[in-house]
């Protein structure tokens, strides 16, 4: 097995090993009247103790053996993430709007196209077939 081989064989084995249990996406629209800016941050069924919610202090008070690992694939955190940046998109944009940065007919025009491009990428990520959302690192 050559170098290439085992580098491509050990890139595979974490790549699929790999659990992702946040995602963030954040988006800033530069207009005449100033900067308008949204941030979404997306948890998955995690531990971490920034995610907060009822059953944060549980989870830390629970034996290791008896927590979840459970997370998002790469190809999942993949989708996530389309999902949260579509929003975080979207409501920067409508954010330059109500600031009287872009026009409402653009903002509609600009999030019509942001709906249609996120679902592109989506559908290319959930379509290859095998299940990991993984589209061999086409763009």
């Amino acid at each position: 097995m050559n170098d290439d081989t085992k580098l491509k064989d050990m890139l595979h084995k974490i790549k699929a090993r790999v659990r992702v249990t946040k995602v963030v996406a954040t988006r800033s629209v530069k207009g005449k009247s100033g900067d308008s800016f949204a941030g979404f941050a997306a948890g998955w069924d995690t531990v971490q103790d920034d995610q907060g919610g009822p059953g944060a202090d549980l989870d830390l008070t629970m034996e290791t053996s008896e927590i979840a690992p459970n997370g998002m694939t790469l190809g999942e955190a993949k989708v996530a993430h389309y999902i949260v940046a579509m929003q975080a998109d979207i409501a920067a944009h409508e954010a330059a709007m109500a600031g009287g940065a872009i026009s409402p007919g653009r903002c509609d025009d600009l999030c019509k196209s942001i709906r249609h491009n996120y679902s592109r990428l989506i559908r290319r990520a959930m379509g290859n077939g095998n299940g990991d959302g993984d589209d061999g690192g086409a763009k």
